[in-house]
């Protein structure tokens, strides 16, 4: 039997729980803890497919926001005032009308740490969001999709992929450079791979939209008015309710009837849902079921994002280190074991290996089972029959042995 892995969703929550919990602090120790975390998990469970090595161009743009935050601080200062003078950089005069705003002056360590602090937290959350797009398949991920969203993920399904197979044709071009000894670093190597990488993806834009259409995407089937209206009607009011329960959760003065809106919105949203996946009936080949190390993942990276919600509230200090005045932050202990509750995927997911193609999956077994006492031994893929010339001859019946 097929192992499917971890449901694709399971991923996903995994990862959107620890960039929930990225989002809560600002302590660089617990930041990198939840680096180190994603990094062990991609590298331990990941597939070999072409999607799972942008884990590592996600890591270089969360490099790039550090740094491009760190410039902008040094270059348009820092609203925190601070004492320790690093260098002081000429100032450009601007008109009145730019009050608020310098180039140049004093950059100070104080608002390099606060800015370098901030940019971490976002640097944390692209990691993670990388690590759901390394982990999990986007074609199984839509297979999981209600109908009524069915066209709304494919199109989201075809922007997440086209990272990782940019990426994938990038590291391709490179190494056909290398291996013809060409330059493939530089400007002159970047514009030299950029017009086939850019042809490439025209190309398999193109591809793609003609086997969508031909395999059918876009038909929906004949629905009665009333059943769209109340499906317009239910989808529309419930994420008006969502968005008037999640403000009166986050506000002092709705926590009355923030969470009972919240559930009636959701509630109708998913009604909406059920009904307006009547307009694109279609079949699951082999779907994902969760089973039990799906929930586990999933439930890993919720504990995560729970615990540091909590640790927020009750030590904002030690999740938000202060900059003013100058200390070294110091890593929270149960924080800190509530962000290793993420490693669990790394003991309970199988182990990273590549997905099964269209073609392998509708392929029959290359092997069938012959009786024992079969006067011929079976076929093997790959195996040679012994030919007519190198097989002993066969006496004939009416042939007389040799006196």
């Amino acid at each position: 039997m097929r192992d499917a892995g971890v449901h694709p969703g399971a991923w996903w929550l995994w990862a959107l729980g620890l960039g929930t919990a990225a989002t809560r602090t600002t302590n660089p120790l617990l930041l990198a803890l939840l680096l180190t975390v994603s990094a062990y998990v991609v590298t331990t469970c990941r597939p070999d497919t072409p999607w799972s090595r942008s884990y590592g161009a996600f890591l270089k743009l969360a490099l790039a926001v550090l740094l491009v935050r760190l410039l902008f601080a040094v270059v348009l200062g820092s609203p925190i005032p601070g004492t320790h003078v690093l260098v002081t950089l000429p100032e450009v005069p601007l008109p009145h009308w730019a009050q608020g705003i310098r180039l140049g002056g004093r950059v100070t360590a104080e608002g390099l740490l606060f800015a370098a602090y901030d940019a971490l937290r976002l640097g944390t959350l692209l990691v993670c969001v990388g690590a759901a797009n390394a982990l999990a398949s986007p074609t199984r991920l839509l297979k999981t999709l209600p109908g009524a969203l069915y066209e709304t993920g494919v199109a989201v399904v075809v922007a997440l992929t086209f990272a990782p197979n940019l990426v994938a044709d990038v590291q391709r071009l490179r190494a056909a450079r290398r291996l013809r000894g060409r330059p493939d670093r530089g400007v002159r190597g970047l514009l030299q791979v950029g017009l086939p990488v850019l042809e490439g993806a025209l190309e398999r834009s193109v591809a793609l939209a003609a086997a969508m259409d031909a395999r059918g995407y876009g038909r929906t089937a004949d629905v009665p008015a009333p059943v769209r209206r109340t499906t317009a009607a239910l989808t529309l009011g419930g994420l008006l309710g969502v968005c008037a329960g999640t403000y009166g959760l986050l506000t002092a003065a709705g926590g009355g009837y923030g969470l009972p809106v919240l559930l009636a919105g959701l509630a109708a949203a998913l009604a909406g849902l059920r009904l307006g996946g009547r307009r694109t009936p279609r079949t699951r080949y082999r779907p994902d079921r969760w089973t039990v190390r799906a929930c586990l993942v999933a439930g890993s990276g919720a504990a995560v994002a729970a615990l540091l919600t909590l640790a927020a509230s009750a030590d904002p200090a030690a999740l938000h280190p202060g900059v003013v005045p100058l200390t070294a932050p110091a890593l929270p202990l149960w924080p800190a074991a509530a962000v290793l509750l993420g490693l669990l995927p790394a003991f309970t997911a199988p182990a990273g290996r590549a997905e099964p193609t269209g073609s392998a999956r509708s392929a029959g077994p290359a092997v069938r089972a012959e009786p024992a006492d079969s006067a011929e031994p079976p076929e093997f893929a790959g195996s040679v029959k012994p030919s007519k010339a190198s097989r002993p001859p066969k006496s004939s019946p009416s042939e007389e042995p040799p006196s």
